[in-house]
């Protein structure tokens, strides 16, 4: 295991920081903004800037690295995101704050790109399943962290944003100085929608309706807990529970997920998240009862981020899911966009306690989607599906799209060893 990892651990330690100081941002957009007076609606927008952005990045960072390369992307974008975490409380206005968050989300799409494509050229068939997980691991307990480093200081200064600044700057010192291949960044034009819909109407849904659930959890959880009267440092063990239930329920819908109709474990992990939000939506006294909410919705959405990527892999043929992953991935990003606008204006409409609505109503969707789709088309033999690998919803197609290799090779590999 050790030799697997020496020499990706400074890329490893780089992700880390740099998800310590993203993870920061996120949480201190809503709490700072609602110290500075900005309505629900006008946080949404701030969050939509964000995903708006990534999902840019996304699409032009490979031609960006082709015309200069990795090392001067990879410097640049972590040169003008840092910039733009410290401008945050210099720039207190909700049209600048979209902005700069187009900005940020821009730089950190092109960072995971960039991260990811140095990450797969290390790997071999036989590692690349245990450093993707890796990977996947340093980005969850980056964000997780985070939000203990927020208890170290006061939204209303600008002393946490600076500290967030500060990760990212320094996280590309172990990065650029160790890493030296230069891998291609080439990925795959992503299929078109209706495409992507014909070989895969669950999918293809179903990861669209989890994007506008990922983002209103990660771009207004701070807005919720602000509006229901959380303090600062609750409303920071609250994004961490809902980032949290997914290291530890990866595993079982994981195992789970190999072993059954992927469809039904959706429709399962569907409801599950849907029953987890009326909890929430009904409870406006117990913190405790809050943190064990947040911990279990976010918990079942990142593996279903995963069990739907890999569904969709299952339902196409291999040539097909390099193209696949790039179609996702933008309607995922599609989703992530409108989520937050959608659960700013019901928050400011209903209240805050909207944000579960909208969260509860978005999983009712996908379980019905999901239980439809089984009327539809007859299950794969659990013996012909690809294996599960648990991928994180802020991976980029680069990551997709070694996940489904690998996924497709593990499978082989087993189905073999069988006969």
């Amino acid at each position: 295991m050790t030799h697997i990892f020496s020499g990706i651990w400074a890329l490893l330690l780089g992700i880390l920081f740099i998800m310590l100081g993203n993870g920061m941002h996120f949480t201190l957009i809503g709490l700072r903004g609602a110290i500075e007076g900005f309505s629900a609606n006008e946080l949404a927008i701030v969050a939509s800037g964000y995903f708006l952005g990534f999902l840019s990045g996304a699409r032009l960072t490979p031609g960006m690295i082709k015309r200069v390369g990795h090392v001067r992307v990879f410097a640049a974008l972590g040169s003008f995101m840092s910039a733009g975490l410290i401008a945050f409380p210099l720039l207190t206005d909700p049209i600048l704050w979209t902005l700069v968050r187009v900005l940020v989300g821009f730089c950190m799409s092109g960072i995971y790109v960039t991260a990811e494509s140095w990450l797969n050229a290390s790997a071999t068939n036989e590692t690349r399943g245990k450093i993707l997980s890796a990977y996947m691991i340093a980005q969850t307990l980056g964000i997780i962290g985070a939000q203990g480093l927020l208890t170290f200081g006061e939204a209303a200064t600008a002393g946490l944003f600076i500290g967030a600044s500060i990760l990212v700057s320094i996280s590309f010192g172990p990065i650029l100085l160790s890493v030296t291949p230069t891998p291609a960044a080439d990925v795959t034009r992503p299929m078109a929608l209706r495409t992507l819909f014909k070989g895969s109407p669950l999918g293809t849904v179903g990861i669209f309706l989890l994007g506008t659930i990922y983002a209103i959890q990660s771009g207004m959880g701070a807005v919720y807990g602000t509006q229901v009267g959380m303090s600062a440092n609750e409303i920071s063990l609250f994004i961490a529970m809902l980032f949290g239930g997914a290291l530890l329920l990866q595993v079982p819908i994981g195992w789970l997920s190999d072993r059954m109709d992927r469809r039904m474990l959706i429709l399962g992990c569907s409801a599950l998240g849907a029953v987890f939000c009326i909890l929430g939506w009904i409870n406006d006294a117990s913190i405790v009862l809050l943190m064990g909410t947040a911990f279990l919705t976010g918990g079942v959405t990142t593996p279903l981020y995963a069990l739907i990527l890999a569904y969709t892999n299952d339902a196409l043929d291999a040539e097909d899911m390099p193209a696949a992953s790039g179609g996702l991935v933008l309607t995922f990003g599609v989703g992530a966009i409108l989520g937050p606008l959608g659960a700013g204006s019901a928050m400011e409409a209903v209240g805050p306690q909207a944000f579960w609505l909208v969260l509860g109503v978005l999983f009712v969707a996908i379980a019905a989607y999901s239980a439809y789709r089984m009327t539809q088309r007859p299950a794969a033999p659990v013996s012909e599906t690809d294996s599960y690998l648990g991928v994180v919803p802020t991976a980029s197609q680069v990551a997709v799209e070694a996940a489904g290799a690998w996924a497709v090779d593990q499978a082989e590999l087993e189905r073999e060893a069988d006969a």
